[in-house]
């Protein structure tokens, strides 16, 4: 590149986090993490960054809010020790997941479109045809019978006990209430946000108490998505001037 940038300019510790709204502390931990480059140390054994630590930095805050810390702690520490592919694997599984959310959000979109008015619980099926039990149930979400007892005692689902066997059976409504609950919560909704929705659709018979939460869920996936561009900005940049 025609200059080594490792030493055409010295930045101390202070300068790169008051740069980034930072600590000195983190800078140091981004260091050890192996997040940032390792730091040249003067004879007094102080910690030197330079421009290319800067990069490093920024290229790390960029790709944050879109693939999360994990992810991007990931990306440094291969591309530090200069595994570029293994880097580029971490980013194509963030995408790929990003388009599975995309589709997620669709299917509930879609699942909403389809629901009819809840039954009054007095004609709602306890047992019988129409009915299922709560394996069957938790094999089909592909989540474990241990998740469905929890969301119960959420409020989010309401299984009826068969009165002969004791068993937990859910009806057309309460399978109903569990699919939307597993597609918001793998939307990154907490169950006390999911509770109140589901209690409203409950009462209202309609999608429409789900439409500010859809509408919030399709902003974030595009806020995702413009972050995922931005960090793969200043990844890039970090790159070229790693050389």
């Amino acid at each position: 590149m025609g200059r080594n940038l490792q030493n055409s300019e010295r930045l101390r510790p202070v300068d790169l986090a008051r740069g980034n709204g930072l600590s000195t502390q983190a800078i140091r931990n981004y260091e050890a993490a192996g997040i940032l480059p390792a730091a040249a140390r003067t004879p007094h054994g102080y910690r030197t960054y330079t421009p290319l630590h800067a990069a490093a930095l920024r290229a790390f805050l960029a790709l944050v809010p879109g693939h999360g810390h994990r992810t991007a702690t990931s990306v440094m520490r291969a591309v530090n020790r200069g595994a570029d592919d293994e880097a580029f694997r971490l980013l194509d599984e963030s995408h790929a997941q990003l388009l599975e959310d995309r589709r997620t959000l669709k299917a509930v979109e879609s699942a909403l479109r389809d629901l009819e008015p809840v039954r009054a619980p007095e004609s709602a099926v306890v047992s019988g045809p129409g009915g299922t039990f709560i394996g069957p149930l938790a094999r089909k979400l592909g989540i474990r019978p241990a998740t469905l007892r929890k969301w119960e005692r959420a409020g989010l689902v309401r299984p009826r006990r068969d009165p002969r066997t004791g068993y937990r059976v859910y009806d057309e409504a309460d399978v109903r209430d569990a699919r939307l609950a597993h597609q918001l919560r793998r939307g990154g909704y907490l169950l006390e946000q999911i509770a109140p929705l589901i209690a409203q659709v409950r009462a209202a018979g309609g999608l429409e108490p789900l439409e500010g939460a859809l509408g919030d869920w399709h902003g974030r996936l595009t806020a995702r998505g413009r972050a995922m561009l931005s960090g793969a900005a200043e990844l890039d940049a970090y790159l070229r001037r790693r050389g």
